[in-house]
Formats: C-alpha cells, structure tokens, sequence
C-alpha cells in the first residue's frame, strides 16, 4: 500500500492537481480553468471533487495521506491567502482549514514560489544544498529562498516576494500597487512589454512588425531573436540587465550556493540566462564573484510547481512525525 500526497498548484489561469509519492513519482493530474469559479467555496469544492476523483480512479492501492498547496500570497503560519493582486478572490480566505475539512486530512498552504522551493531541495538540482534561492519566472516573479535548509517565510509568512523588489523608480505600474517592480521586466508580460517599447521608439523594423501587439507571444520574440533580429535581441539583453543586476542586489543579503530559475521563462534558456549572468557578475562584490552558481531548474517547468506543492505536504508530515515521536519518548 502505498502512501501519497495531493499535490494542488493554484494559478492565475490554471489549477492542477496531482497524486505524488515520496520520491516525486506523479500518479494522476487533473487541470481546470481557476477563473471558472467565480466564488471560493466553488472553487475548493471543485478542488476537493478533483482529488477525491483522482484518488477513486487510481488503480495503485494507496493512502492518501495529505495535501499541499502551493499559491500566490500562500501564507504557511496561517494556511490563508491574502489578497492575491493575480486571483479573482479577494481578502483573507482560509485555504488549508476549508480544504482540511473537506478532505478529512492534514492540510498545509504555502506561496507557490517557496513550495517550488522544496520540491528542488527534494527533487531538483538543489539536493544536499542547505542555502539556495529558487526564482519562478512565469505570467509573475517568485523567488523561495531556503537558508540552512529552511524557507525563509519571514515574521508574517510573506517573506520572499522578490518579484515586487524596486527595479526602476517609477517604473511601470504594477497589479499589486506599486510602480517599477521587478516582475514588471522579468515575465512574460514584462519581456513583451519591453519589445513593443523598443519596437515604438527604434526606426528598425521588426520581424514581428505585421502583427498585432495583442497577438504577439513571447515565443514569437524568441524565435525572432533566434533568426537575429535586433530589437528581439536587444530585449532579452535588457531584460537579462535588470533581472541580473537584482539578483546581484539578492546574492549580497543572502549569500545562496545558487540561484535556479524556473517557470515558463525558463523555457528561453540561454536566451535569458545568457545576459542575466554577464549582468550579475559585472555587479557582484568581487566577495562573490564567480562563486554563486546561476541555473536552470533540473524539474520540467510544467511539473515543478506541483511536485513543490507534494513535497510542501510531505515535509509537513515528516516534521508532524518528528514532532509525535520527541513527545511519544518524553
């Protein structure tokens, strides 16, 4: 019989939920539309039907042990959401109590990015490093930041928002509020942005110059790049700039062994990492040049935030376990 863990990976566009053992073996997913349900006690009725299906469904003999979720503005002290700026539901909204009681099993909430965090530590490239960032580059920018082995959550559980870091003064506007935040530049909206910016202000025409804006992806402007256009160039080594200059700015507050990146940004590869890298180094203290590792997670993109949210869940039982058996013996 075999133990397993619901892994639950809430996005702005997409849920997926998945049953994961152990070892990061995923047994079954499902994905819906998040959007489609408008309310919050909609949505984690759906989340509960989609677990409860994919466990009923599976022919593995199994336990079903606990679940984890790993979301946008994720609070772990509390198991709450806090007005997420990329969620349709507003306020505090209970997420590990509500689905704990519909499920009939432990439940733990973190932000997406620091549960992506601990599946690397788990199942990544981050194995046997006890101090490592992960950034999640996607629609947003995350980062999970592990010191001695431990997420960084910080006072109120927010700890880690890299992405709302100041990365240029009165900069473009913001979802969360504020102006010039990193994940302005350094996402898939952010990237687009800057192509059409440049694309406006240059006399050189594009290869992406009879499309629409609206209809222009960011595949588009990697496929332009790769086939040397300027202005598709010109945007990568810009965004590669501002994102290498902050992790510089990171690396001399938290002094990681390395920094993954993960997410659908990291699909471009050398494209990004490329100019990110020259970026960092030319702006580290000469302390940490050449010493603090930029990768590429080792989880597929796809995967990595639902393995973090399973392995958000086993972690909790681990230190549940630890916690009954120091107590058992006193």
């Amino acid at each position: 019989m075999k133990n397993l863990v619901a892994g639950i990976d809430v996005g702005e566009r997409s849920t997926f939920c998945a049953l994961v053992d152990e070892f990061g073996k995923i047994y079954a997913t499902e994905k819906f539309s998040t959007n489609d349900y408008k309310s919050f006690n909609s949505f984690m009725d759906k989340v509960k039907t989609s677990v409860e299906s994919l466990s009923r469904n599976l022919d593995e003999p199994h336990t079903l042990c606990a679940a984890g979720i790993g979301i946008p503005n994720g609070n772990y002290y509390t198991g709450e959401i806090e007005n997420a700026p990329n969620l349709i539901w507003k306020g505090k909204l209970p997420f590990s109590q509500k689905l704990s009681s519909l499920l009939g099993m432990p439940v733990v909430v973190a932000n997406d990015a620091n549960a992506a965090a601990i599946g690397e530590m788990m199942y990544g490239g981050a194995r046997g490093m006890k101090d490592f960032v992960l950034i999640t580059i996607g629609t947003g920018l995350g980062s999970g930041i592990v010191v001695n082995g431990n997420v960084v959550n910080g006072y109120d559980g927010f700890a880690g928002e890299f992405g709302h870091i100041c990365a240029q003064v009165n900069g473009r506007q913001c979802a969360c509020g504020k102006k010039g935040c990193l994940e302005c530049y350094a996402s898939t909206s952010g990237i687009k942005k800057t192509f059409l910016e440049l694309s406006k202000n240059n006399k050189v025409e594009n290869a992406l110059k009879d499309k629409k804006p609206e209809d222009i992806t960011l595949s588009d402007i990697s496929k332009a790049a790769k086939k040397g256009d300027s202005i598709a160039k010109q945007t990568f080594t810009e965004t590669g700039n501002i994102l290498g200059i902050a992790l510089a700015n990171l690396i001399s507050i938290v002094s990681p062994e390395a920094i993954f990146i993960n997410g659908s940004v990291a699909r471009l590869g050398d494209q990004l990492l490329a100019p990110t890298k020259k970026a960092l180094e030319a702006n580290l203290m000469r302390l940490w040049k050449g010493k603090v590792k930029l990768l590429l997670s080792s989880i597929d993109s796809e995967n990595a935030p639902l393995l973090g949210a399973a392995a958000l869940a086993i972690k909790e039982m681990q230190k549940r376990s630890v916690v009954i058996e120091r107590r058992r013996l006193v």
